[in-house]
């Protein structure tokens, strides 16, 4: 009797540690194709100077070549979250882990900067394919007591991924004496670079093949008893997996009674309120500039004194940096929520950044040659990483979450393709434009926009973000309609 009540039992009880370790591990594999958005995104940092001095490019081209595969990225989360709906969710893994392991051969072979620069495109779709497609399956696959700390292991996956590239950057670089060197097999150490991704292509693409489907889409698929079976694994004595499957199949003849209310279309500016938020969350995180600092980090350390030779090292501790504040917010999300989190790293980010707008009124030079004289230099570099500090702890990995849990059913895919679309969209605008607006005003004026922008983020999440924790994904309807109630009745 004991034996059975122990394998039955609710949280704490070996039975459930069984279920809920199912649920962190299939969670884990969707996050695989994270780790791949990180590491793809990054990987090419240590090979621009080489592909550059290789192919004779100008600096504008290079930064095309470089930023091209967001462009990519955006159109891969607008397709992945479609495909979604009508592949199902592994089945688009596959492909994006199939689109990672072509473009990571083909870049690594590249004859020329247009060819590079297509490669890296078809890198970029697979890239915006596993930032839909994995926050969606593990919102959809997660227990509702775990689905922040289980959707926050997208980002810890994408910092890994980063941290994972930067470091294989500066092992091959470091082997062949410089990324243009020759390193095996008569290619060049930056083509090692990009052929050392297949591996974690091979990876993502063995695990799609062997996790369960979405239970939601397979219930949308009349696949009721497969869709029984994932939940009871994954739920355990929590909740009735039966239960939960009538729960979806409700909300699926629901949508399909008003299947004209499927489209993101609505009245505020063609698009549903809530498909809005999730863009402007998208936009907010990328227009704080987290890619700028990210860029910007070497040239902030040569101001207090570090060698350039040591960037690699740099670059690689603000990237170790920004994977341990991720479990900040893993050990957080689900007891002190979604908004509270967002609004702390609001405020913080805007007081980093204003104070680091603030140091740069006293920098001479100009461009990469700016310096940061007596104290400025040092409260310019504590910013910089007080930024990193706040942003990686609630903004990096607190609007993926959202993102997979705060769409209805009927919209979740579509939207939050979407959503992530506009993310790399905005990710470019400010890729392109900092070295503009750093060589017309200095780095003062870009860092002010960006405080600027974390501020608004606060005003935002205050007054428009709905707070989901706990909620089921079958009552996000219920969610939108009560909060649209309250603003109405104020």
């Amino acid at each position: 009797m004991t034996d059975s009540s122990a394998a039955q039992g609710p949280g704490g009880t070996p039975g459930a540690s069984r279920h809920k370790g199912k649920a962190v591990a299939l969670a884990v594999a969707a996050a695989v194709g994270g780790f791949l958005f990180g590491f793809d995104s990054s990987v090419i940092n240590g090979a621009v100077e080489a592909v550059q001095g290789q192919f004779e490019l100008s600096g504008v081209v290079t930064g095309l070549v470089v930023a091209v595969a967001l462009l990519g990225s955006a159109a891969g989360a607008w397709l992945g979250g479609r495909l979604s709906d009508r592949w199902g969710r592994t089945r688009v893994m596959v492909l994006g882990a199939v689109l990672f392991f072509v473009s990571s051969v083909l870049s690594a072979f590249a004859f020329a900067a247009w060819d590079l620069a297509i490669w890296r495109v078809m890198a970029g779709v697979g890239i915006g394919i596993a930032s839909v497609i994995a926050p969606a399956y593990i919102a959809e696959i997660a227990p509702a007591s775990m689905r922040g700390r289980l959707g926050s292991l997208q980002q810890l996956a994408i910092t890994l991924g980063i941290f994972a590239a930067l470091l294989s950057d500066q092992l091959l670089a470091t082997s062949a004496g410089g990324a243009a060197n020759e390193l095996w097999l008569g290619l060049e150490a930056w083509r090692w670079m990009f052929l050392v991704c297949v591996v974690p292509a091979v990876v993502y693409g063995v695990l799609a093949l062997r996790i369960p489907e979405s239970p939601r889409y397979l219930v949308a698929q009349g696949r009721r008893d497969e869709a029984r079976a994932v939940l009871a694994d994954v739920l355990g004595a929590e909740e009735d997996p039966e239960q939960r499957v009538e729960q979806i199949e409700q909300t699926i003849r629901k949508d399909e009674a008003l299947a004209q209310q499927a489209s993101l279309r609505g009245p505020a500016l063609g698009l549903l309120p809530v498909v809005w938020v999730g863009i402007l969350l998208s936009v907010f995180q990328q227009f704080v500039g987290i890619n700028v600092i990210f860029y910007y980090s070497t040239t902030l350390w040569q101001a207090v004194g570090f060698a350039e030779s040591q960037s690699f090292l740099i670059s690689t501790i603000t990237a170790v940096t920004n994977v341990v504040v991720t479990f900040i917010a893993i050990a957080l999300i689900d007891k002190v929520g979604r908004r509270p989190l967002l609004l702390i790293g609001s405020a913080g980010m805007t007081l980093a950044l204003g104070t680091m707008a603030v140091a740069f009124t006293q920098a001479t030079g100009t461009g990469e040659n700016v310096s940061l004289d007596g104290s400025w230099g040092v409260i310019a570099l504590v910013a910089a990483n007080a930024f990193v500090v706040f942003f990686g702890a609630t903004w990096g990995p607190l609007v993926w979450v959202l993102l997979g849990e705060m769409f209805p059913n009927r919209i979740r895919a579509a939207a939050l393709g979407v959503a992530a679309s506009a993310q790399w969209i905005a990710n470019f605008v400010i890729t392109l434009s900092f070295p503009e607006l750093l060589d017309r005003f200095g780095a003062s004026v870009p860092y002010a926009m960006y405080a600027a922008f974390a501020l608004l983020s606060f005003v935002f999440v205050l007054t428009k973000v709905p707070e989901t924790k706990g909620v089921e994904l079958e009552d996000m309807e219920g969610l939108q309609v009560e909060r649209r109630s309250r603003r109405a009745s104020a």
